[in-house]
């Protein structure tokens, strides 16, 4: 019975968010350039196995490359940099959308697409580090 009493009545789970202050563009630039290889990699390659395994690399990285820029947008840029550099938010829904074709496309344009995107995001925030 006591048990039952303050047993609680709504479970619930949060994904703790500890900021670790270490932010840098370079993790989504990495991943982005390994698209494009990737993407290039596969256009040369007419292995059939190859390239399946190509495309699964690719659809992994350009996720991650996601991962990166949605935790700069989220975690890192506050309303001051937002107020700077209004173009930030479709920068960023920019770079997320091409990074998706990136992902859905074998095209190493799109890649590279991605890749040009990712460094107006890393031009702002090193300038954001400057102030």
């Amino acid at each position: 019975m006591f048990t039952r009493l303050f047993a609680p009545k709504v479970k619930v789970s949060a994904h703790c968010d500890l900021p670790c202050g270490v932010y840098d563009p370079a993790q989504a630039r990495i991943e982005a350039e390994s698209v494009k290889a990737v993407q290039e990699k596969y256009q040369a390659n007419e292995d059939a196995d190859f390239r399946t395994r190509a495309i699964l690399i690719k659809e992994q990285r350009a996720e991650l490359a996601k991962h990166h820029v949605s935790v700069l947008w989220s975690d890192y840029f506050k309303p001051p940099h937002f107020e700077k550099y209004p173009q930030l938010h479709q920068l960023v829904n920019d770079t997320l959308k091409a990074l998706s074709a990136a992902k859905a496309s074998n095209d190493p344009a799109t890649g590279q697409k991605a890749l040009d995107l990712i460094a107006q995001i890393d031009k702002i925030f090193w300038e954001t580090k400057q102030a």
